[in-house]
């Protein structure tokens, strides 16, 4: 087995406000993405009931009118026979929701071509949205086996650890299936027994390098290694990352087997998706394969028979989200799937990123082995909880986070094992953990009660960030805890948000439970009592009775005027106790959801 150093990041390109035409929305957020292809691709919306939305003829020729107003500003380009070639547009497919297309242009364009063809495209009255289909690309570089030696910091108790050792006593995830959206996954002797049969979503023969445009089963990773100059003017080149077998491994590879190292979750299944190839991928290829992978129907694709509970995508963009990808997103979170994504490697706020800024989604940054923020990571009001993607600092092995990876350098060689470092790496372990979590509940968790779960049994940061990067350090043992007992009944007395209650007077010892229940997209939950007389404390918990030593909430000062905020509370129920340390009489309490 082969053995290497490798850090990795994962990056989007550009960031543009979006812009109005009309009646029609142009989101520019990913225009410098146009100029990177030989033939830059778009997304467009023709609005419902008109003959484009639904007759390829039709379509093409508000194309094609398209194409021709905007001639003027276009340079002319030449076939090989040296014969002008003029701008012309075609439909290359539909996307699985939204009503929308994918067109593809014919030549290469320059930033200011590529806008002012998105703004002929809008200014047809029947078009209600054009975007850029955005490009996603892998920059890497090399680290070395196994979980005693090697994983032990972001799996184990310490300082920066998952604790997803101790949670092995209770689950191994099976019977969970988790879809990475990747560059999908190589044939690995330490992986494959976890495979279930995935599906390679790359429309474009270039990136893919097969044949044509079409998609196939599989979801191999056959390589994203390019030639200098392949991925735009004065690109590198570079070797092929391997990053889905990478993330697949951390998430469920094989264990007590005597090979190599472990997963998060070994006993759950993968299906691997391949988005990414040469020069990265687009975001409407991502976009259908998390409705494909969480079991939505994508035209010109079997349905797949393995729908997944959890999506992981350690992707991040310089953009805001892409309309298109948060209704993927919407949906997959509709079918029951968890999606879980990375906050990103560009050390600003992750609000300005896709997916990390986008709805319905539990983002997450990096800390290294001491539980400090890797000072790569993302943060933000949008980051929800943390978890280790190695700060690459600690030298080897503290620095980076281990797993499965492959020898070759361009196509599929020897199997071998190694580190890479980033919020990429971060994600697969919360992944791994909500598969942890989703094999021993009950009943499967929502995605808003898996979240819920995880911010509420977050360890605190043991190095205090000097960037909010969300709850804590991710607790697979706490959460794993947490999921065998949600749903079991807690009897509460039910409090109306903003609406004052009397606390039955109360001997010291003696204790009672408010329930308030928060809907989803709460900015605050604020919980206090005041007034009366004697010493009271409070204790809040997440879908559970709070207790003084398990709780995400408390306040004990002296007297009866206590507070506890809760900032974006995940929807459910919250349970809050209030104690009387001494004899208490005439105290209010109320809740409000803000």
């Amino acid at each position: 087995m082969t053995l290497r150093r490798t850090t990795l990041s994962l990056l989007l390109a550009a960031a543009i406000a979006p812009a109005f035409a009309g009646n029609a929305t142009i989101d520019l957020s990913a225009l410098n993405d146009a100029t990177l292809s030989a033939t830059p691709r778009f997304v467009v919306k023709f609005r419902a009931g008109t003959a484009e939305s639904t007759q390829a003829a039709a379509r093409q020729k508000a194309l094609d009118a398209a194409a021709t107003r905007v001639r003027p500003q276009v340079a002319v380009q030449t076939n090989a026979a040296g014969k002008a070639v003029p701008l012309s547009m075609n439909t290359l497919r539909a996307t699985a929701r939204g009503g929308r297309h994918v067109i593809r242009a014919s030549q290469r364009l320059t930033r200011n071509e590529a806008e002012a063809l998105m703004r002929s495209i809008a200014a047809d009255p029947n078009v209600e949205y054009v975007a850029v289909d955005g490009r996603v690309h892998a920059d890497a570089l090399p680290n070395d086996p196994y979980l005693a030696t090697y994983q032990n910091w972001h799996y184990g108790t310490g300082a920066g650890g998952a604790r997803v050792t101790t949670a092995w006593d209770i689950t191994k995830g099976a019977g969970v299936v988790v879809a990475v959206i990747d560059t999908g996954a190589t044939h690995h002797a330490d992986l494959e027994p976890n495979l279930l049969p995935g599906y390679d979503f790359i429309t474009d023969a270039f990136v893919s390098r097969r044949a044509d445009d079409t998609r196939q089963p599989g979801g191999w990773d056959t390589g994203d290694w390019s030639a200098a100059g392949e991925c735009g003017s004065g690109s590198a080149a570079r070797n092929s990352s391997w990053h889905g077998t990478h993330v697949s491994g951390t998430i469920a590879e094989v264990t007590n087997n005597g090979l190599a190292g472990a997963g998060v979750a070994p006993e759950a299944k993968i299906v691997p998706i391949r988005v990414l190839g040469r020069c990265g991928g687009y975001d409407s290829d991502i976009a259908d394969a998390m409705v494909w992978a969480a079991g939505g129907d994508v035209p010109g694709v079997p349905k797949n028979p393995n729908p997944a509970e959890v999506l992981s995508l350690s992707l991040g963009g310089d953009q805001s989200c892409p309309a298109y990808v948060q209704d993927a997103i919407n949906t997959a979170v509709s079918l029951g799937a968890v999606v879980v994504v990375a906050a990103g490697n560009q050390n600003s706020d992750a609000i300005t990123h896709s997916p990390a800024g986008c709805a319905n989604v539990i983002t997450v940054g990096a800390t290294g082995y001491s539980g400090q923020r890797a000072s790569y990571s993302n943060y933000g009001s949008s980051v929800e909880i943390s978890a280790p993607g190695g700060a690459g600092t600690e030298g080897s092995p503290n620095g980076y986070i281990w797993s499965t990876l492959n020898a070759g350098t361009t196509v599929p060689g020897a199997d071998a094992f190694g580190g890479y470092t980033g919020t990429s790496m971060a994600t697969p372990h919360v992944s791994g953990i909500i598969a942890l979590m989703q094999s021993v509940a009950a009943k499967p968790l929502t995605p808003a009660q898996v979240q819920g779960v995880l911010i509420s049994t977050a360890r605190p940061f043991p190095v205090k960030p000097d960037k909010p990067i969300g709850a804590g350090i991710v607790d697979a043992t706490a959460a794993v805890q947490r999921a065998q007992t949600f749903g079991q009944p807690v009897t509460g007395i039910p409090l109306v948000s903003g609406v004052a209650s009397s606390v039955a007077p109360l001997a010291a010892g003696q204790s009672v439970i408010y329930d308030i229940n928060v809907p989803a997209g709460a900015k605050s939950l604020q919980m206090l009592t005041y007034g009366g007389r004697g010493t009271v404390s409070e204790f809040v918990q997440y879908e559970a009775e709070p207790m003084a030593s398990w709780n995400i909430g408390a306040s004990n000062r002296p007297g009866t005027n206590q507070t506890i905020t809760l900032t974006t509370p995940a929807a459910g129920h919250y349970y809050l106790k209030v104690t009387a340390q001494a004899d208490a009489a005439g105290v209010m309490v109320r809740a409000t959801v803000l």
